[in-house]
């Protein structure tokens, strides 16, 4: 027998969660049961844990959460044996799949990638999806010409989870990072984190008339989308890129095409999901690398399987700062 947050729905259609006993009976089909030792708190698992599941769970009862860490239990694909250290992030899992609110989990191995050399499992889920994304965001820039020399970089919902590992990674890359936050206690946190500049959300809240303003950001990892996304696009220098990975300020774009096509600017898209098993292994290499784990742990706030339904509340209202790390066994 097990814990797991079990959400289940009642007779109004709306779900709640409760700390619930499970055999490994019941766990869904898979190739590869783990051992889980750790999980995370992302927009997405907000989301996943409100009463109409954000539109993203299909069935219950279910099991949430889109990260975990942990260690094989079992396996029946070659490339796990019972003892390896493994991290899972995305591929629905926690939305459609049973995820990792659970001590156990059981998941296909096309899923997993082995813990990177130099991360313990509780380090990773300091990481988890939102600090995988702002890997692959910084990645994106640099594919498209964006180094420190050419300016700097903008970091829409800095104190968030995506926003924190972001400022962490540029600034540890020698990037001068403006970080943007409409929570002014949030500055001494980022400035410990490297952003040299803060701005205020209410500068960049609200779109204006001209489609072209004074050229300022190299490059722009954004995660709030909406008015500010389409504020910023007018503020990039000539042939900057925007990475975009989230939508907390709306998923409408109200913006011209006028930035593309007279400043060359760059819309990239950022998924996590779905990302294939290389792009995977080589973020996660860069994360061990270039993300200082001193910065790391100042992202972290502890929590346990009792904490969350408060915490993915809270995540959905912007109330959460930095990473949280679920260890599912206290």
């Amino acid at each position: 027998m097990f814990k797991a947050l079990v959400m289940e729905q009642g007779e109004d259609g709306l779900a709640s969660s409760a700390i619930k006993e499970l055999s490994e009976a019941d766990l869904p089909q898979g190739d590869v049961t783990v051992a889980v030792e750790y999980s995370t708190v992302n927009y997405k698992d907000g989301l996943c844990l409100s009463p109409k599941g954000g539109g993203l769970v299909r069935n219950y009862p279910h099991v949430p959460g889109i990260d975990f860490a942990g260690t094989v239990e079992s396996s029946e694909d070659a490339r796990y044996k019972p003892g390896d250290k493994v991290v899972l992030t995305g591929w629905r899992v926690g939305e459609v799949h049973w995820g990792g609110y659970g001590q156990k989990a059981r998941v296909k191995a096309d899923w997993l990638v082995p813990l990177p050399e130099g991360l313990s499992t509780k380090q990773a889920m300091a990481v988890g999806t939102a600090g995988f994304t702002s890997m692959l965001s910084v990645m994106a820039l640099e594919d498209h010409g964006v180094s420190p020399d050419k300016g700097p970089v903008l970091v829409t919902g800095a104190a968030g989870g995506v926003g924190s590992v972001a400022v962490g990674i540029l600034a540890n890359l020698g990037y001068e990072v403006a970080g943007v936050t409409g929570r002014p206690e949030t500055e001494g946190y980022l400035k410990s984190l490297g952003v040299s500049q803060i701005v205020p959300r209410e500068d960049l809240n609200e779109t204006v008339k001209r489609p072209l303003e004074s050229e300022t950001w190299a490059g722009c990892i954004d995660a709030v989308g909406g008015e500010m996304l389409a504020r910023v696009l007018g503020q990039m220098k000539y042939g900057g890129s925007v990475a975009a990975v989230g939508l907390a300020g709306g998923a409408g774009l109200p913006a011209t095409v006028i930035p593309f096509l007279l400043r060359g600017v760059n819309l990239l898209g950022i998924d996590s999901v779905m990302r294939p098993y290389e792009d995977r292994l080589r973020a996660w290499e860069r994360i061990a690398k270039d993300l200082p784990m001193d910065k790391l742990e100042a992202m972290v706030k502890p929590a346990t399987l009792s904490d969350l339904p408060q915490l993915g509340a809270d995540i959905l209202k912007g109330q959460v700062q930095g990473r949280v790390v679920v260890d599912v066994n206290a």
